[in-house]
């Protein structure tokens, strides 16, 4: 396993994360804790969940996947051997269906302090590692939607509210570090203005998603992510599973994601397939399966931390960690550039 400082931390983590947020919904705990197993021995030691997984995410399975880590931590004793993450839920588009999170999510200081410590308790432990933003509470472009418009009259709580509650989780010991999700350029460096001007500790990372059918995050925030040390935490990286191949054709492979939730339809377009076709293509001439192409080009970027893999098989857990093995060759890299001229982020 290759290991990767997190931020300008001496914290080391693995290139491979583990995703949790199928257990509780796709993955039962003796699933979670066979995937978990594994991972470990593998040298995996970045383990990321959040408060509102599993996903889709409903009022009976509500924190579930922290529970099923927890326990997995508690029952194997290696609490001070794993990097822990996980996120606080915020607005949700009014809230509307998310009520039973503390009577509708927010990113207010009170909301964040009484969530970590639902997140401390179901993880059985004293601290939490990285804790992260999920999504930013104002309206702005992420989750799909490139263009940018301000919402009016927008009821929302600040990112210097946001950053300074989580800095005093910092100062109090329950947390060692935070980072944003699903964030933007102006977000990312809105938190390092505040971390200069209001002494409170800088975002580690950014977990946004990043993938073959989705480089956007290429467009402004690489260049932020290595000159300011707030590394990538890639998520997606398989695009829920569409750049394993499996979908190719019209596809509905038995107990796949997109087979199961019609709500997953980010990555599932003409224009993603006709370009997963070109990769797997390109794959098959270097000698590689889609899935290795696909992960491997997260791997090698400058700009990574980690590459948070998620599966609901043991097979495709190996295979996902695997990948940390294969390193692209020029000519592969040039093939994926030039699928990528011809059609660029056809799932942002």
């Amino acid at each position: 396993m290759i290991y990767r400082s997190l931020g300008n931390t001496d914290i080391k983590v693995s290139l491979i994360a583990l995703g949790t947020m199928t257990y509780g919904e796709q993955n039962t705990e003796a699933e979670a804790f066979e995937q978990m197993d594994y991972a470990f021995e593998q040298g995996i030691n970045f383990f990321d969940v959040a408060e509102m997984y599993p996903i889709p995410p409903n009022q009976e399975t509500y924190g579930a996947s922290e529970v099923m880590v927890g326990n997995w931590l508690k029952a194997r004793g290696v609490r001070d051997k794993v990097v822990v993450a996980t996120k606080v839920t915020g607005n949700v588009g009014h809230n509307s269906g998310f009520e039973y999170i503390r009577g509708g999510p927010r990113l207010s200081a009170a909301h964040i302090k009484q969530a970590v410590e639902g997140s401390l308790k179901r993880l059985q432990t004293d601290v939490i590692d990285l804790y992260q933003l999920h999504w930013p509470e104002r309206t702005t472009n992420f989750f799909g939607r490139l263009g940018f418009q301000q919402a009016k009259d927008e009821d929302v709580y600040s990112l210097q509210e946001s950053l300074s509650a989580m800095s005093d989780l910092v100062a109090e010991g329950k947390v060692r570090t935070v980072g944003l999700s699903n964030e933007t350029p102006w977000g990312v460096m809105e938190s390092c203005r505040l971390a200069n001007e209001f002494d409170i500790p800088r975002v580690v990372s950014v977990q946004n998603p990043y993938n073959l059918l989705n480089r956007t995050y290429e467009v402004g925030l690489s260049e932020i992510s290595i000159r300011e040390q707030i590394g990538l935490l890639a998520y997606s990286p398989l695009a829920f599973g569409v750049l394993t191949g499996k979908y190719i054709g019209g596809a509905k492979p038995e107990k796949a994601r997109l087979t199961l939730y019609t709500r997953f339809g980010r990555y599932n377009n003409p224009q993603s397939e006709v370009a997963t076709e070109a990769y797997a293509k390109l794959a098959a001439e270097h000698g590689l399966s889609l899935t290795e192409l696909a992960l491997a080009f997260v791997n090698q970027q400058q700009f990574l931390t980690a590459n948070i893999i998620g599966a609901t098989t043991m097979e495709q857990l190996r295979a996902d960690i695997d990948s940390v093995n294969t390193h692209l060759s020029d000519e592969a890299l040039e093939g994926i550039e030039a699928i990528h001229r011809e059609n660029s982020n056809p799932a942002p």
